[in-house]
């Protein structure tokens, strides 16, 4: 059913949009994405690129991950960088300890859809991550500043989505809107999908910074009583490396892995420095233009 619903979405995408392009950062959501969209359109290939838009503060195996699949698929791939939207002054990078590029990246995907003109922008979003992102339709409308006002969505009735826009405006579209984390693993699982090491437990070495523990990296400045200390842990979810939070674990499998997030009492999100610098982060981001 999850899987008919989002191959359904992506084909109406394909129709109704004349540039579509899927949001792809070699996390687990945008992997199966990409599973879902060669299943949609096999045995032609996926007829849209791949763009990531690349903070430089990147899991290794992420990006390693997003590599190795693109040329395994024969996909194509466009990066933008946040480091070029410093560089040209479209953004000035944040300072001190908890600084972070995670909300930078808005300008640098914005600008990206202009350059390219793309006028849906397919992403592996879901409703159970975040209270903001529960607001969303699988057709998103964003106006001609790539800002969302969720309170002025349209309505979905009986899967028909409207894909109507206005000169310059743009659209998001969440295919997997209605899974959930575990629905996710269970069809990694199901379907027999490689995912990036880095959700598996491995030992690494992390700060513990009020409850998050963020992994050893250049990216990340120490304050004068944090120092850190190996641990075995894994990632929930693979985002900017100053501000995604691994959990300790001990799941090697996914069947462990299926395990653990089934008696989760803390969501996905629930690590994520980013979410927890206001009660409305997350939304705030979103109606400029985030993810």
């Amino acid at each position: 059913m999850l899987e008919a619903e989002g191959i359904y979405v992506m084909r109406e995408v394909a129709s109704q949009f004349e540039r579509p392009v899927l949001m792809f950062s070699g996390g687990k959501d945008s992997i199966v994405m990409v599973h879902l969209a060669r299943k949609a359109f096999y045995p032609a290939p996926i007829p849209f690129p791949l763009l990531h838009v690349d903070t430089g503060h990147n899991f290794p195996e992420a990006l390693a991950f997003r590599d190795n699949l693109v040329q395994d698929i024969n996909a194509e791939l466009i990066v933008r960088l946040v480091q070029d939207s410093i560089d040209s002054g479209r953004v000035k990078e944040e300072t001190g300890p908890n600084a972070s590029r995670n909300s930078l990246q808005i300008v640098t995907l914005l600008d990206a859809l202009a350059e390219f003109k793309f006028d849906a922008a397919l992403g592996g979003a879901r409703r159970d991550e975040e209270k903001a992102r529960a607001k969303e339709r699988f057709f998103s409308h964003r106006d001609r500043f790539g800002q969302w006002d969720p309170k002025n969505q349209r309505p979905e009735l009986w899967s028909l989505y409207n894909g109507r826009k206005g000169v310059g405006e743009h659209f998001r579209v969440f295919p997997i809107s209605n899974w959930t984390e575990l629905d996710i693993w269970q069809y990694i699982a199901q379907a027999g999908i490689d995912i990036p090491s880095v959700y598996f437990s491995h030992t690494r070495e992390v700060v513990d910074r009020d409850g998050v523990l963020l992994a050893r990296s250049d990216y990340i400045e120490l304050m004068n009583d944090e120092s850190y200390e190996e641990r075995v842990i894994r990632f929930r979810t693979v985002g900017d490396m100053t501000c995604t939070g691994a959990v300790e674990s001990n799941a090697q499998t996914i069947d462990d892995i299926i395990e653990e997030v089934s008696t989760a009492r803390v969501t996905e999100r629930g690590g994520r420095a980013d979410d927890q610098r206001s009660e409305a982060a997350m939304e705030d981001r979103k109606r400029r233009g985030y993810f």
